[in-house]
Order: structure tokens, then sequence, then C-alpha cells
């Protein structure tokens, strides 16, 4: 019995495997790897220099002071004495994400949204083509059914007329 639920277990793996959905879940992570690489190096490069013009060279420089006088040691860059919050790397973090988020929103998920809108709407305008001529399919039938009514029965009379009257003379063959 545990081979045949290691069997199972083995190709329930193999399935969730060669799905689509992994193999596209796993190229996105790769992508979105080398696209963080990327803002980063856009922050880092140009947006800390900018930030740098006003005041320290780097953005992650900006820091202030919790408790008591803050101290560090020029060998390590790290402090001895004090409390430091380095609020300047959580800012350069926040406009990475928004860099970030601006660029796959602009580039990716509003181009996709209008793509398949345009799409809806095309299926929409074929679905509404598409009962117009159910209808105008409808409309010709009941031509032909009064027009074989008219030539077999000689004129006014219809077919739900003709029904109460002999059961089969109403019916067309």
């Amino acid at each position: 019995m545990s081979e045949k639920k290691k069997v199972s277990l083995l190709e329930g793996f193999k399935a969730f495997l060669t799905r689509g959905n992994v193999i596209d879940l796993a190229v996105a992570v790769v992508i979105g790897a080398a696209f963080t690489n990327i803002v980063n190096a856009v922050v880092k490069g140009v947006i800390n220099p900018l930030v740098g013009a006003f005041g320290t060279q780097d953005l992650e420089n900006y820091s202030s002071c919790l408790k008591g006088p803050c101290v560090t040691d020029p060998k390590t860059g790290e402090a001895t004495e004090g409390i430091r919050i380095l609020w300047g790397s959580v800012l350069s973090a926040t406009l990475s994400f928004l860099i970030t988020a601006a660029v796959v929103y602009f580039l990716m998920v509003l181009p996709m949204a209008k793509y398949l809108a345009r799409r809806a709407a095309m299926q929409a305008a074929k679905e509404g083509v598409q009962e117009t001529m159910e209808v105008s399919e409808l409309e010709v039938l009941k031509e032909i059914r009064d027009a074989l009514v008219a030539q077999r029965g000689g004129g006014s009379s219809s077919v739900e007329g003709n029904r109460g009257e002999e059961p089969g003379r109403g019916d067309l063959k």
C-alpha cells in the first residue's frame, strides 16, 4: 500500500511540475529578479546621486540618532555608541519598490488590461452579430413556412389555425 501511495505522490508531483502554471511562475521569478537588479541599479546610480546633490553622497547614508550621541567606528562603519536609525535605506528601498511597481503597472498591467478589454468588446460584438444572424434566419424560416402554407392552403390560413381541426393537417411535411 505504501508503494502505491509513493507512486501516486510521484505522479502527482510530476503532474504539478509539468503544468504550465509552474513554468510560467518560474519564468516570472527569474525575470522579476533580473528586473529588480535593473531597478536597484537605477536607484543607486541615478536617484541616490540626485538626492546626494542636496545632502549626503548616498541616500542610504541618511540616518538619525535615537539615543545619545551616535559615534561610528571609522574602520567598520558600525555604531559604537547610541542607536542609529537608518531611514535612508528604508527610503531607498521604498523608491525601488515604487519604481518597480510603476514600471510593472504601466508596461505590463495597463497594456494587458486594454488588450483584454478590446478582446472582450470584439467577443461581445461577435455574439451580437451571431444573435442577429439567428434572428434573421428565424425570420426567413417563418417566411418560408408562411409561403408554403399559402401555397398549400390557398391564402390566409396559418399552421396554428389548422392544428385544432384535424390531426396532422397543419404540420408541414
